[in-house]
């Protein structure tokens, strides 16, 4: 069972690299001839499938090869088995004891193994430090982890050291009991101080990264999250996000959905001017503001749950990154010109 209300991410099977000297072939051919005991068929059902990726990018039956491309046949499950590397990579803990920890997750770590990150994850860090965790299964990847945080968002996270603890804390998600709040930076100016967001979530069929909203009761699953307005900045706004249901990518493609996507948000749009002025100063501050934070401004800032084994509550805050800081004040200075 997934607790995380999350889509799976997408694991590589197979890779290859074309040699130099390769001809110009049907991919579907070139990986026949290379996978024993797979047909044609199932390889072009593959393709149809958005499975077959060259570059990273996926490719229909009929794509030639070319020397040098990367060829990766990915699918919703991890190989089995998958075995983590220990990592001696550096954790903030901002909480630990004997069953838990709770650490400060900066931007640009990658959670767990996935496509295109086997290694340098911060699962890999944790099973360094904290040795064997506990897995909802043997093809789990995310051993101790209840929930994640995307690569670009930072803030709190929290692991399970034993079996009890990741099923005690893995229901508190599934039952929507954990508290979480979100500090981002937003496009646009609000009409209202505080708000409320909801809209089913799932994969956008058009984009496979990307997540969309459907119209409630057609596709993907019920997402909720609620907001209020911190500071105006005239052109974009300082929001605090809370979470009732922990959907992929939920705060980023619910502010897109509403017109005011994640500042330098480069998937959902925020990498780009949406309000504001067309001068050229103004788009030189903006620019200079994306140098300043190159990620989108969305940090985890509290957690709170009940302890499993104490049932005390646990409520833990992690301040602002440094670079998220100094954009604020950027804005702040910018909006009293």
């Amino acid at each position: 069972m997934s607790t995380s209300g999350e889509d799976p991410d997408l694991y590589i099977h197979h890779q290859f690299t074309v040699d130099a000297g390769q001809e110009p072939v049907r991919i579907d051919r070139y990986l026949t001839a290379r996978l024993s005991n797979i047909s044609r068929a199932r390889i072009q059902t593959a393709a149809n499938a958005e499975a077959i990726l060259v570059n990273g990018s996926p490719v229909k039956s009929n794509y030639k090869v070319k020397p040098g491309d990367t060829i990766a046949i990915v699918l919703d499950h991890p190989p089995n088995p998958l075995e983590l590397k220990p990592e001696n990579i550096p954790l903030d803990i901002v909480y630990e004891d004997d069953h838990l920890v709770v650490v400060n997750k900066p931007a640009g770590l990658v959670v767990h193994p996935g496509v295109g990150n086997w290694t340098g994850t911060l699962v890999n860090g944790l099973v360094y430090h904290f040795g064997q965790l506990p897995k909802h299964d043997e093809a789990d990847i995310r051993p101790g982890l209840p929930h994640r945080l995307d690569k670009d968002t930072s803030g709190l996270m929290v692991i399970a050291k034993d079996p009890f603890t990741l099923t005690h804390l893995s229901k508190q998600f599934f039952h929507r009991t954990i508290k979480r709040s979100y500090a981002a930076l937003v496009w646009g100016d609000f009409d209202e101080d505080e708000g409320i967001i909801t809209g089913n979530i799932g994969r956008d069929p058009r984009h496979r990264q990307m997540m969309c909203v459907f119209p409630e009761g057609d596709h993907g699953r019920l997402a909720e999250t609620h907001y209020s307005v911190m500071e105006r900045f005239h052109y974009v706004t300082s929001v605090e996000c809370r979470l009732k249901t922990g959907r992929m990518h939920q705060i980023r493609v619910h502010m897109k959905h509403i017109g005011h996507p994640v500042f330098n948000d480069e998937l959902y749009g925020g990498n780009r001017i949406v309000s504001g002025t067309v001068h050229t100063k103004y788009r030189q501050f903006v620019d200079n503001c994306f140098k300043l934070m190159p990620r989108q401004a969305l940090h985890a800032k509290s957690l709170g749950f009940i302890h499993p084994h104490t049932e005390q509550e646990v409520v833990l805050e992690a301040g602002l990154p440094s670079e998220f800081e100094e954009l604020l004040e950027k804005w702040r200075g910018y909006s009293r010109v």
